[in-house]
């Protein structure tokens, strides 16, 4: 089939790999433009778009799907089917445009976490298993039709970038067999059932400073949800500390933030409900690093607290 993928981040690269690979033909890649990152402000394409800058594909790149210039564009291409993964809502008029429609990648058994933040969610929720479903896109977010999913048990070591990887690996080998089937006629498809939605918003800066109120469990499982973007934070002397690794414990609850005892690689603080260690750390404008050495630059001992 020619196909038209659509992507941004690194997420996307291992399904646009397995697809430039296939026996299908890649006749082009859509993908967000380049924009200025870091400290020289140098304009950089996203992942998609470098690797199809790197494998000689054909690349629009477009701010806005809805433009008749991107509508010609593709209509030239004459594709059977979109493959879109971790990209923008496709407009209806860009969704009806090839043969056989197109098809989505989603990082859940949908329909539970439908939305922008669907590993984090699980994540975050303490869910013990997770998923990958392919199904097809139509006019409401994450409503179509399920052609395959696969589910994926979540490691207790897992954090955003690790499940991410995993997730986005067992997709990649899914996409290929349901276009098969799709080429060959044999698709069979399952309405989701509504009474199962749930629902992961996008995630947000604002969502990012650790409450000690809540649970150790709680906030273990937002550090690793979270990490290691935006990234959880809390304060310390002033100081902004942001937490990537933590270990809950369980002991007395003192007050909410307060050290209970530290040593060279650890810190155990108390929340609301049992203990908290703090593993990995960064102090604001320093590198990330293990308690050991945040402990060398910083004044600490029990009975000090960590401000909400």
């Amino acid at each position: 089939m020619r196909i038209i993928f659509m992507g941004n981040p690194k997420f996307a690269i291992p399904t646009l790999d397995t697809l430039n690979q296939s026996h299908h033909d890649l006749i082009g890649i859509v993908s967000n433009p380049p924009k200025p990152i870091g400290r020289g402000k140098q304009a950089r394409s996203t992942a998609v778009g470098r690797f199809a800058k790197e494998n000689s594909i054909y690349l629009i790149e477009v701010n806005s799907l809805s433009s008749n210039k991107l509508m010609k564009q593709i209509e030239v291409l004459n594709p059977d089917i979109f493959v879109v993964v971790a990209f923008k809502i496709l407009p209806e008029k860009l969704l009806s445009l090839p043969k056989f429609g197109s098809i989505n990648l989603h990082a859940s058994l949908l329909p539970k976490y439908r939305g922008a933040g669907p590993i984090q969610w699980a994540l975050m929720n303490g869910e013990k298993k997770t998923g990958v479903t392919i199904f097809q896109l139509k006019k409401e977010i994450d409503a179509g039709n399920i052609l395959m999913q696969k589910e994926i048990l979540i490691d207790p070591k897992d954090d955003m970038l690790s499940l991410g990887n995993r997730i986005s690996q067992e997709g990649a080998q899914l996409i290929p067999i349901v276009l098969d089937n799709i080429e060959q006629g044999k698709v069979e498809s399952i309405t989701q059932d509504e009474s199962g939605i749930s629902r992961a918003p996008k995630i947000t800066k604002s969502m990012s400073e650790i409450n000690w109120d809540w649970s150790n469990i709680k906030i273990h499982n937002w550090v690793r949800g979270l990490n290691p973007y935006p990234g959880m934070y809390t304060y310390f002397k002033k100081r902004r500390i942001r937490i990537y690794k933590t270990l809950p414990l369980k002991g007395q609850t003192k007050t909410p933030g307060q050290v209970i005892e530290f040593s060279k690689n650890s810190i155990t603080i108390s929340t609301g409900h049992n203990l908290l260690q703090i593993l990995e750390l960064q102090i604001e404008g320093k590198k990330r690093m293990y308690f050991k050495n945040f402990i060398n630059g910083i004044d600490i001992k029990p009975g000090d607290i960590f401000k909400k």
